[in-house]
């Protein structure tokens, strides 16, 4: 009787630690949730809490004067459910330590579960190695956010699935795809279009785009020759007499997608419209943009335009209301998947 006895306090015992691990305290009722931000992106993460109709939690985070990242968090967290949103995005490695500093400080102030909301994931291009003596970069990241205390991650859009591997926590991958094919749908009712590939990899992306505006699928054939360059070789698909669209996960330099909009002109597109996830605008991008023959890129504000950078080209749809009510679902451990159903 006694061992039958101490098996149930075992097992009452397991059960309460799997309940807090959820975030859900013994009471039943539902833990507070804050939301927190870098600042990578604080216009982004002012529009979240907009939508979830609640204030953003107050963290100091700046730099020394010996230019070491300063964080401190000004409000209690103690038992709370916390989301960080970061975009690690330029400059990439101090947005990322200003993230791990946040994680760590939460952490150690007693939230009962912290959130990384990572809109744009930096390194997320070095997720193999190509040559012999390289890091794996994108993993190295990963391993560091979940060193740091994080217990779940939200990103959008990762260069490659194969980075959702990379975490031994929990990932919620969002795609942007629905939200700026609601543009194209809106903005291009009646074009005859063609969805384009920009290389082979991104095919399925481009197929799903597809799928929701309709049109004809083309794809371009490219090699990288060297990190950041790209050479277009060819093109399988017919986009004569219709406007072509470029779907791709990110602009970097712009190169790849000049050059394909070169080549999509050049064999009878009307016009090009390019959307990608992630504007990053490297350089020059913006500006070989405007002078090269493409009407519009649609991307979204995963990573803010920089400081006085303007192109009437350009054009940024949100993905607050899509991160807002991932986060909302999470907090109420209700399905984030159903959002893309």
């Amino acid at each position: 009787m006694a061992a039958t006895s101490h098996s149930l306090v075992e097992q009452q015992s397991r059960t309460a630690e799997f309940i807090l691990d959820q975030g859900m305290p013994l009471d039943g009722t539902e833990r507070e949730m804050l939301v927190f931000s870098g600042t990578s992106n604080p216009s982004l993460a002012a529009e979240i809490c907009q939508h979830l109709d609640m204030r953003q939690g107050g963290a100091l985070v700046s730099t020394f004067k010996n230019e070491e990242t300063r964080v401190r968090i000004e409000e209690n967290v103690r038992g709370a459910d916390v989301f960080v949103v970061q975009s690690t995005s330029s400059p990439v490695d101090h947005h990322i330590m200003e993230l791990l500093l946040m994680i760590d400080a939460l952490r150690r102030a007693s939230a009962r579960r912290v959130t990384a909301v990572i809109p744009y994931y930096g390194y997320a291009k070095q997720e193999k190695k190509l040559a012999g003596r390289e890091p794996i970069s994108a993993k190295l990241v990963a391993n560091l956010i979940h060193t740091a205390g994080a217990d779940r991650i939200v990103a959008i859009d990762l260069h490659a699935p194969a980075i959702e591997g990379f975490f031994d926590i929990p990932v919620d991958h969002l795609r942007a795809n629905p939200i700026m094919a609601r543009w194209v749908q809106e903005h291009l009712a009646g074009s005859d279009l063609a969805i384009v590939s920009p290389d082979s990899g991104g095919v399925a992306r481009a197929n799903d785009f597809r799928l929701r505006v309709g049109g004809q699928l083309a794809i371009v054939a490219k090699q990288r020759p060297q990190p950041d360059v790209a050479e277009v070789l060819e093109m399988v698909g017919d986009v004569r007499g219709r406007t072509a669209v470029i779907v791709d996960d990110m602009i970097s330099t712009g190169g790849t997608l000049i050059e394909a909009a070169e080549m999509l002109r050049s064999r009878g597109a009307t016009q090009v419209i390019a959307c990608a996830t992630h504007g990053i605008f490297a350089g020059d991008a913006v500006d070989q943009i405007d002078r090269s023959c493409i009407s519009r890129v649609v991307t979204t504000n995963t990573i803010p335009l920089a400081a006085g950078v303007h192109s009437e080209k350009i054009i940024q749809v949100s993905m607050a209301p899509l991160l807002a009510e991932a986060i909302r679902r999470i907090h109420h451990h209700h399905s984030v998947s159903a959002l893309f159903t």
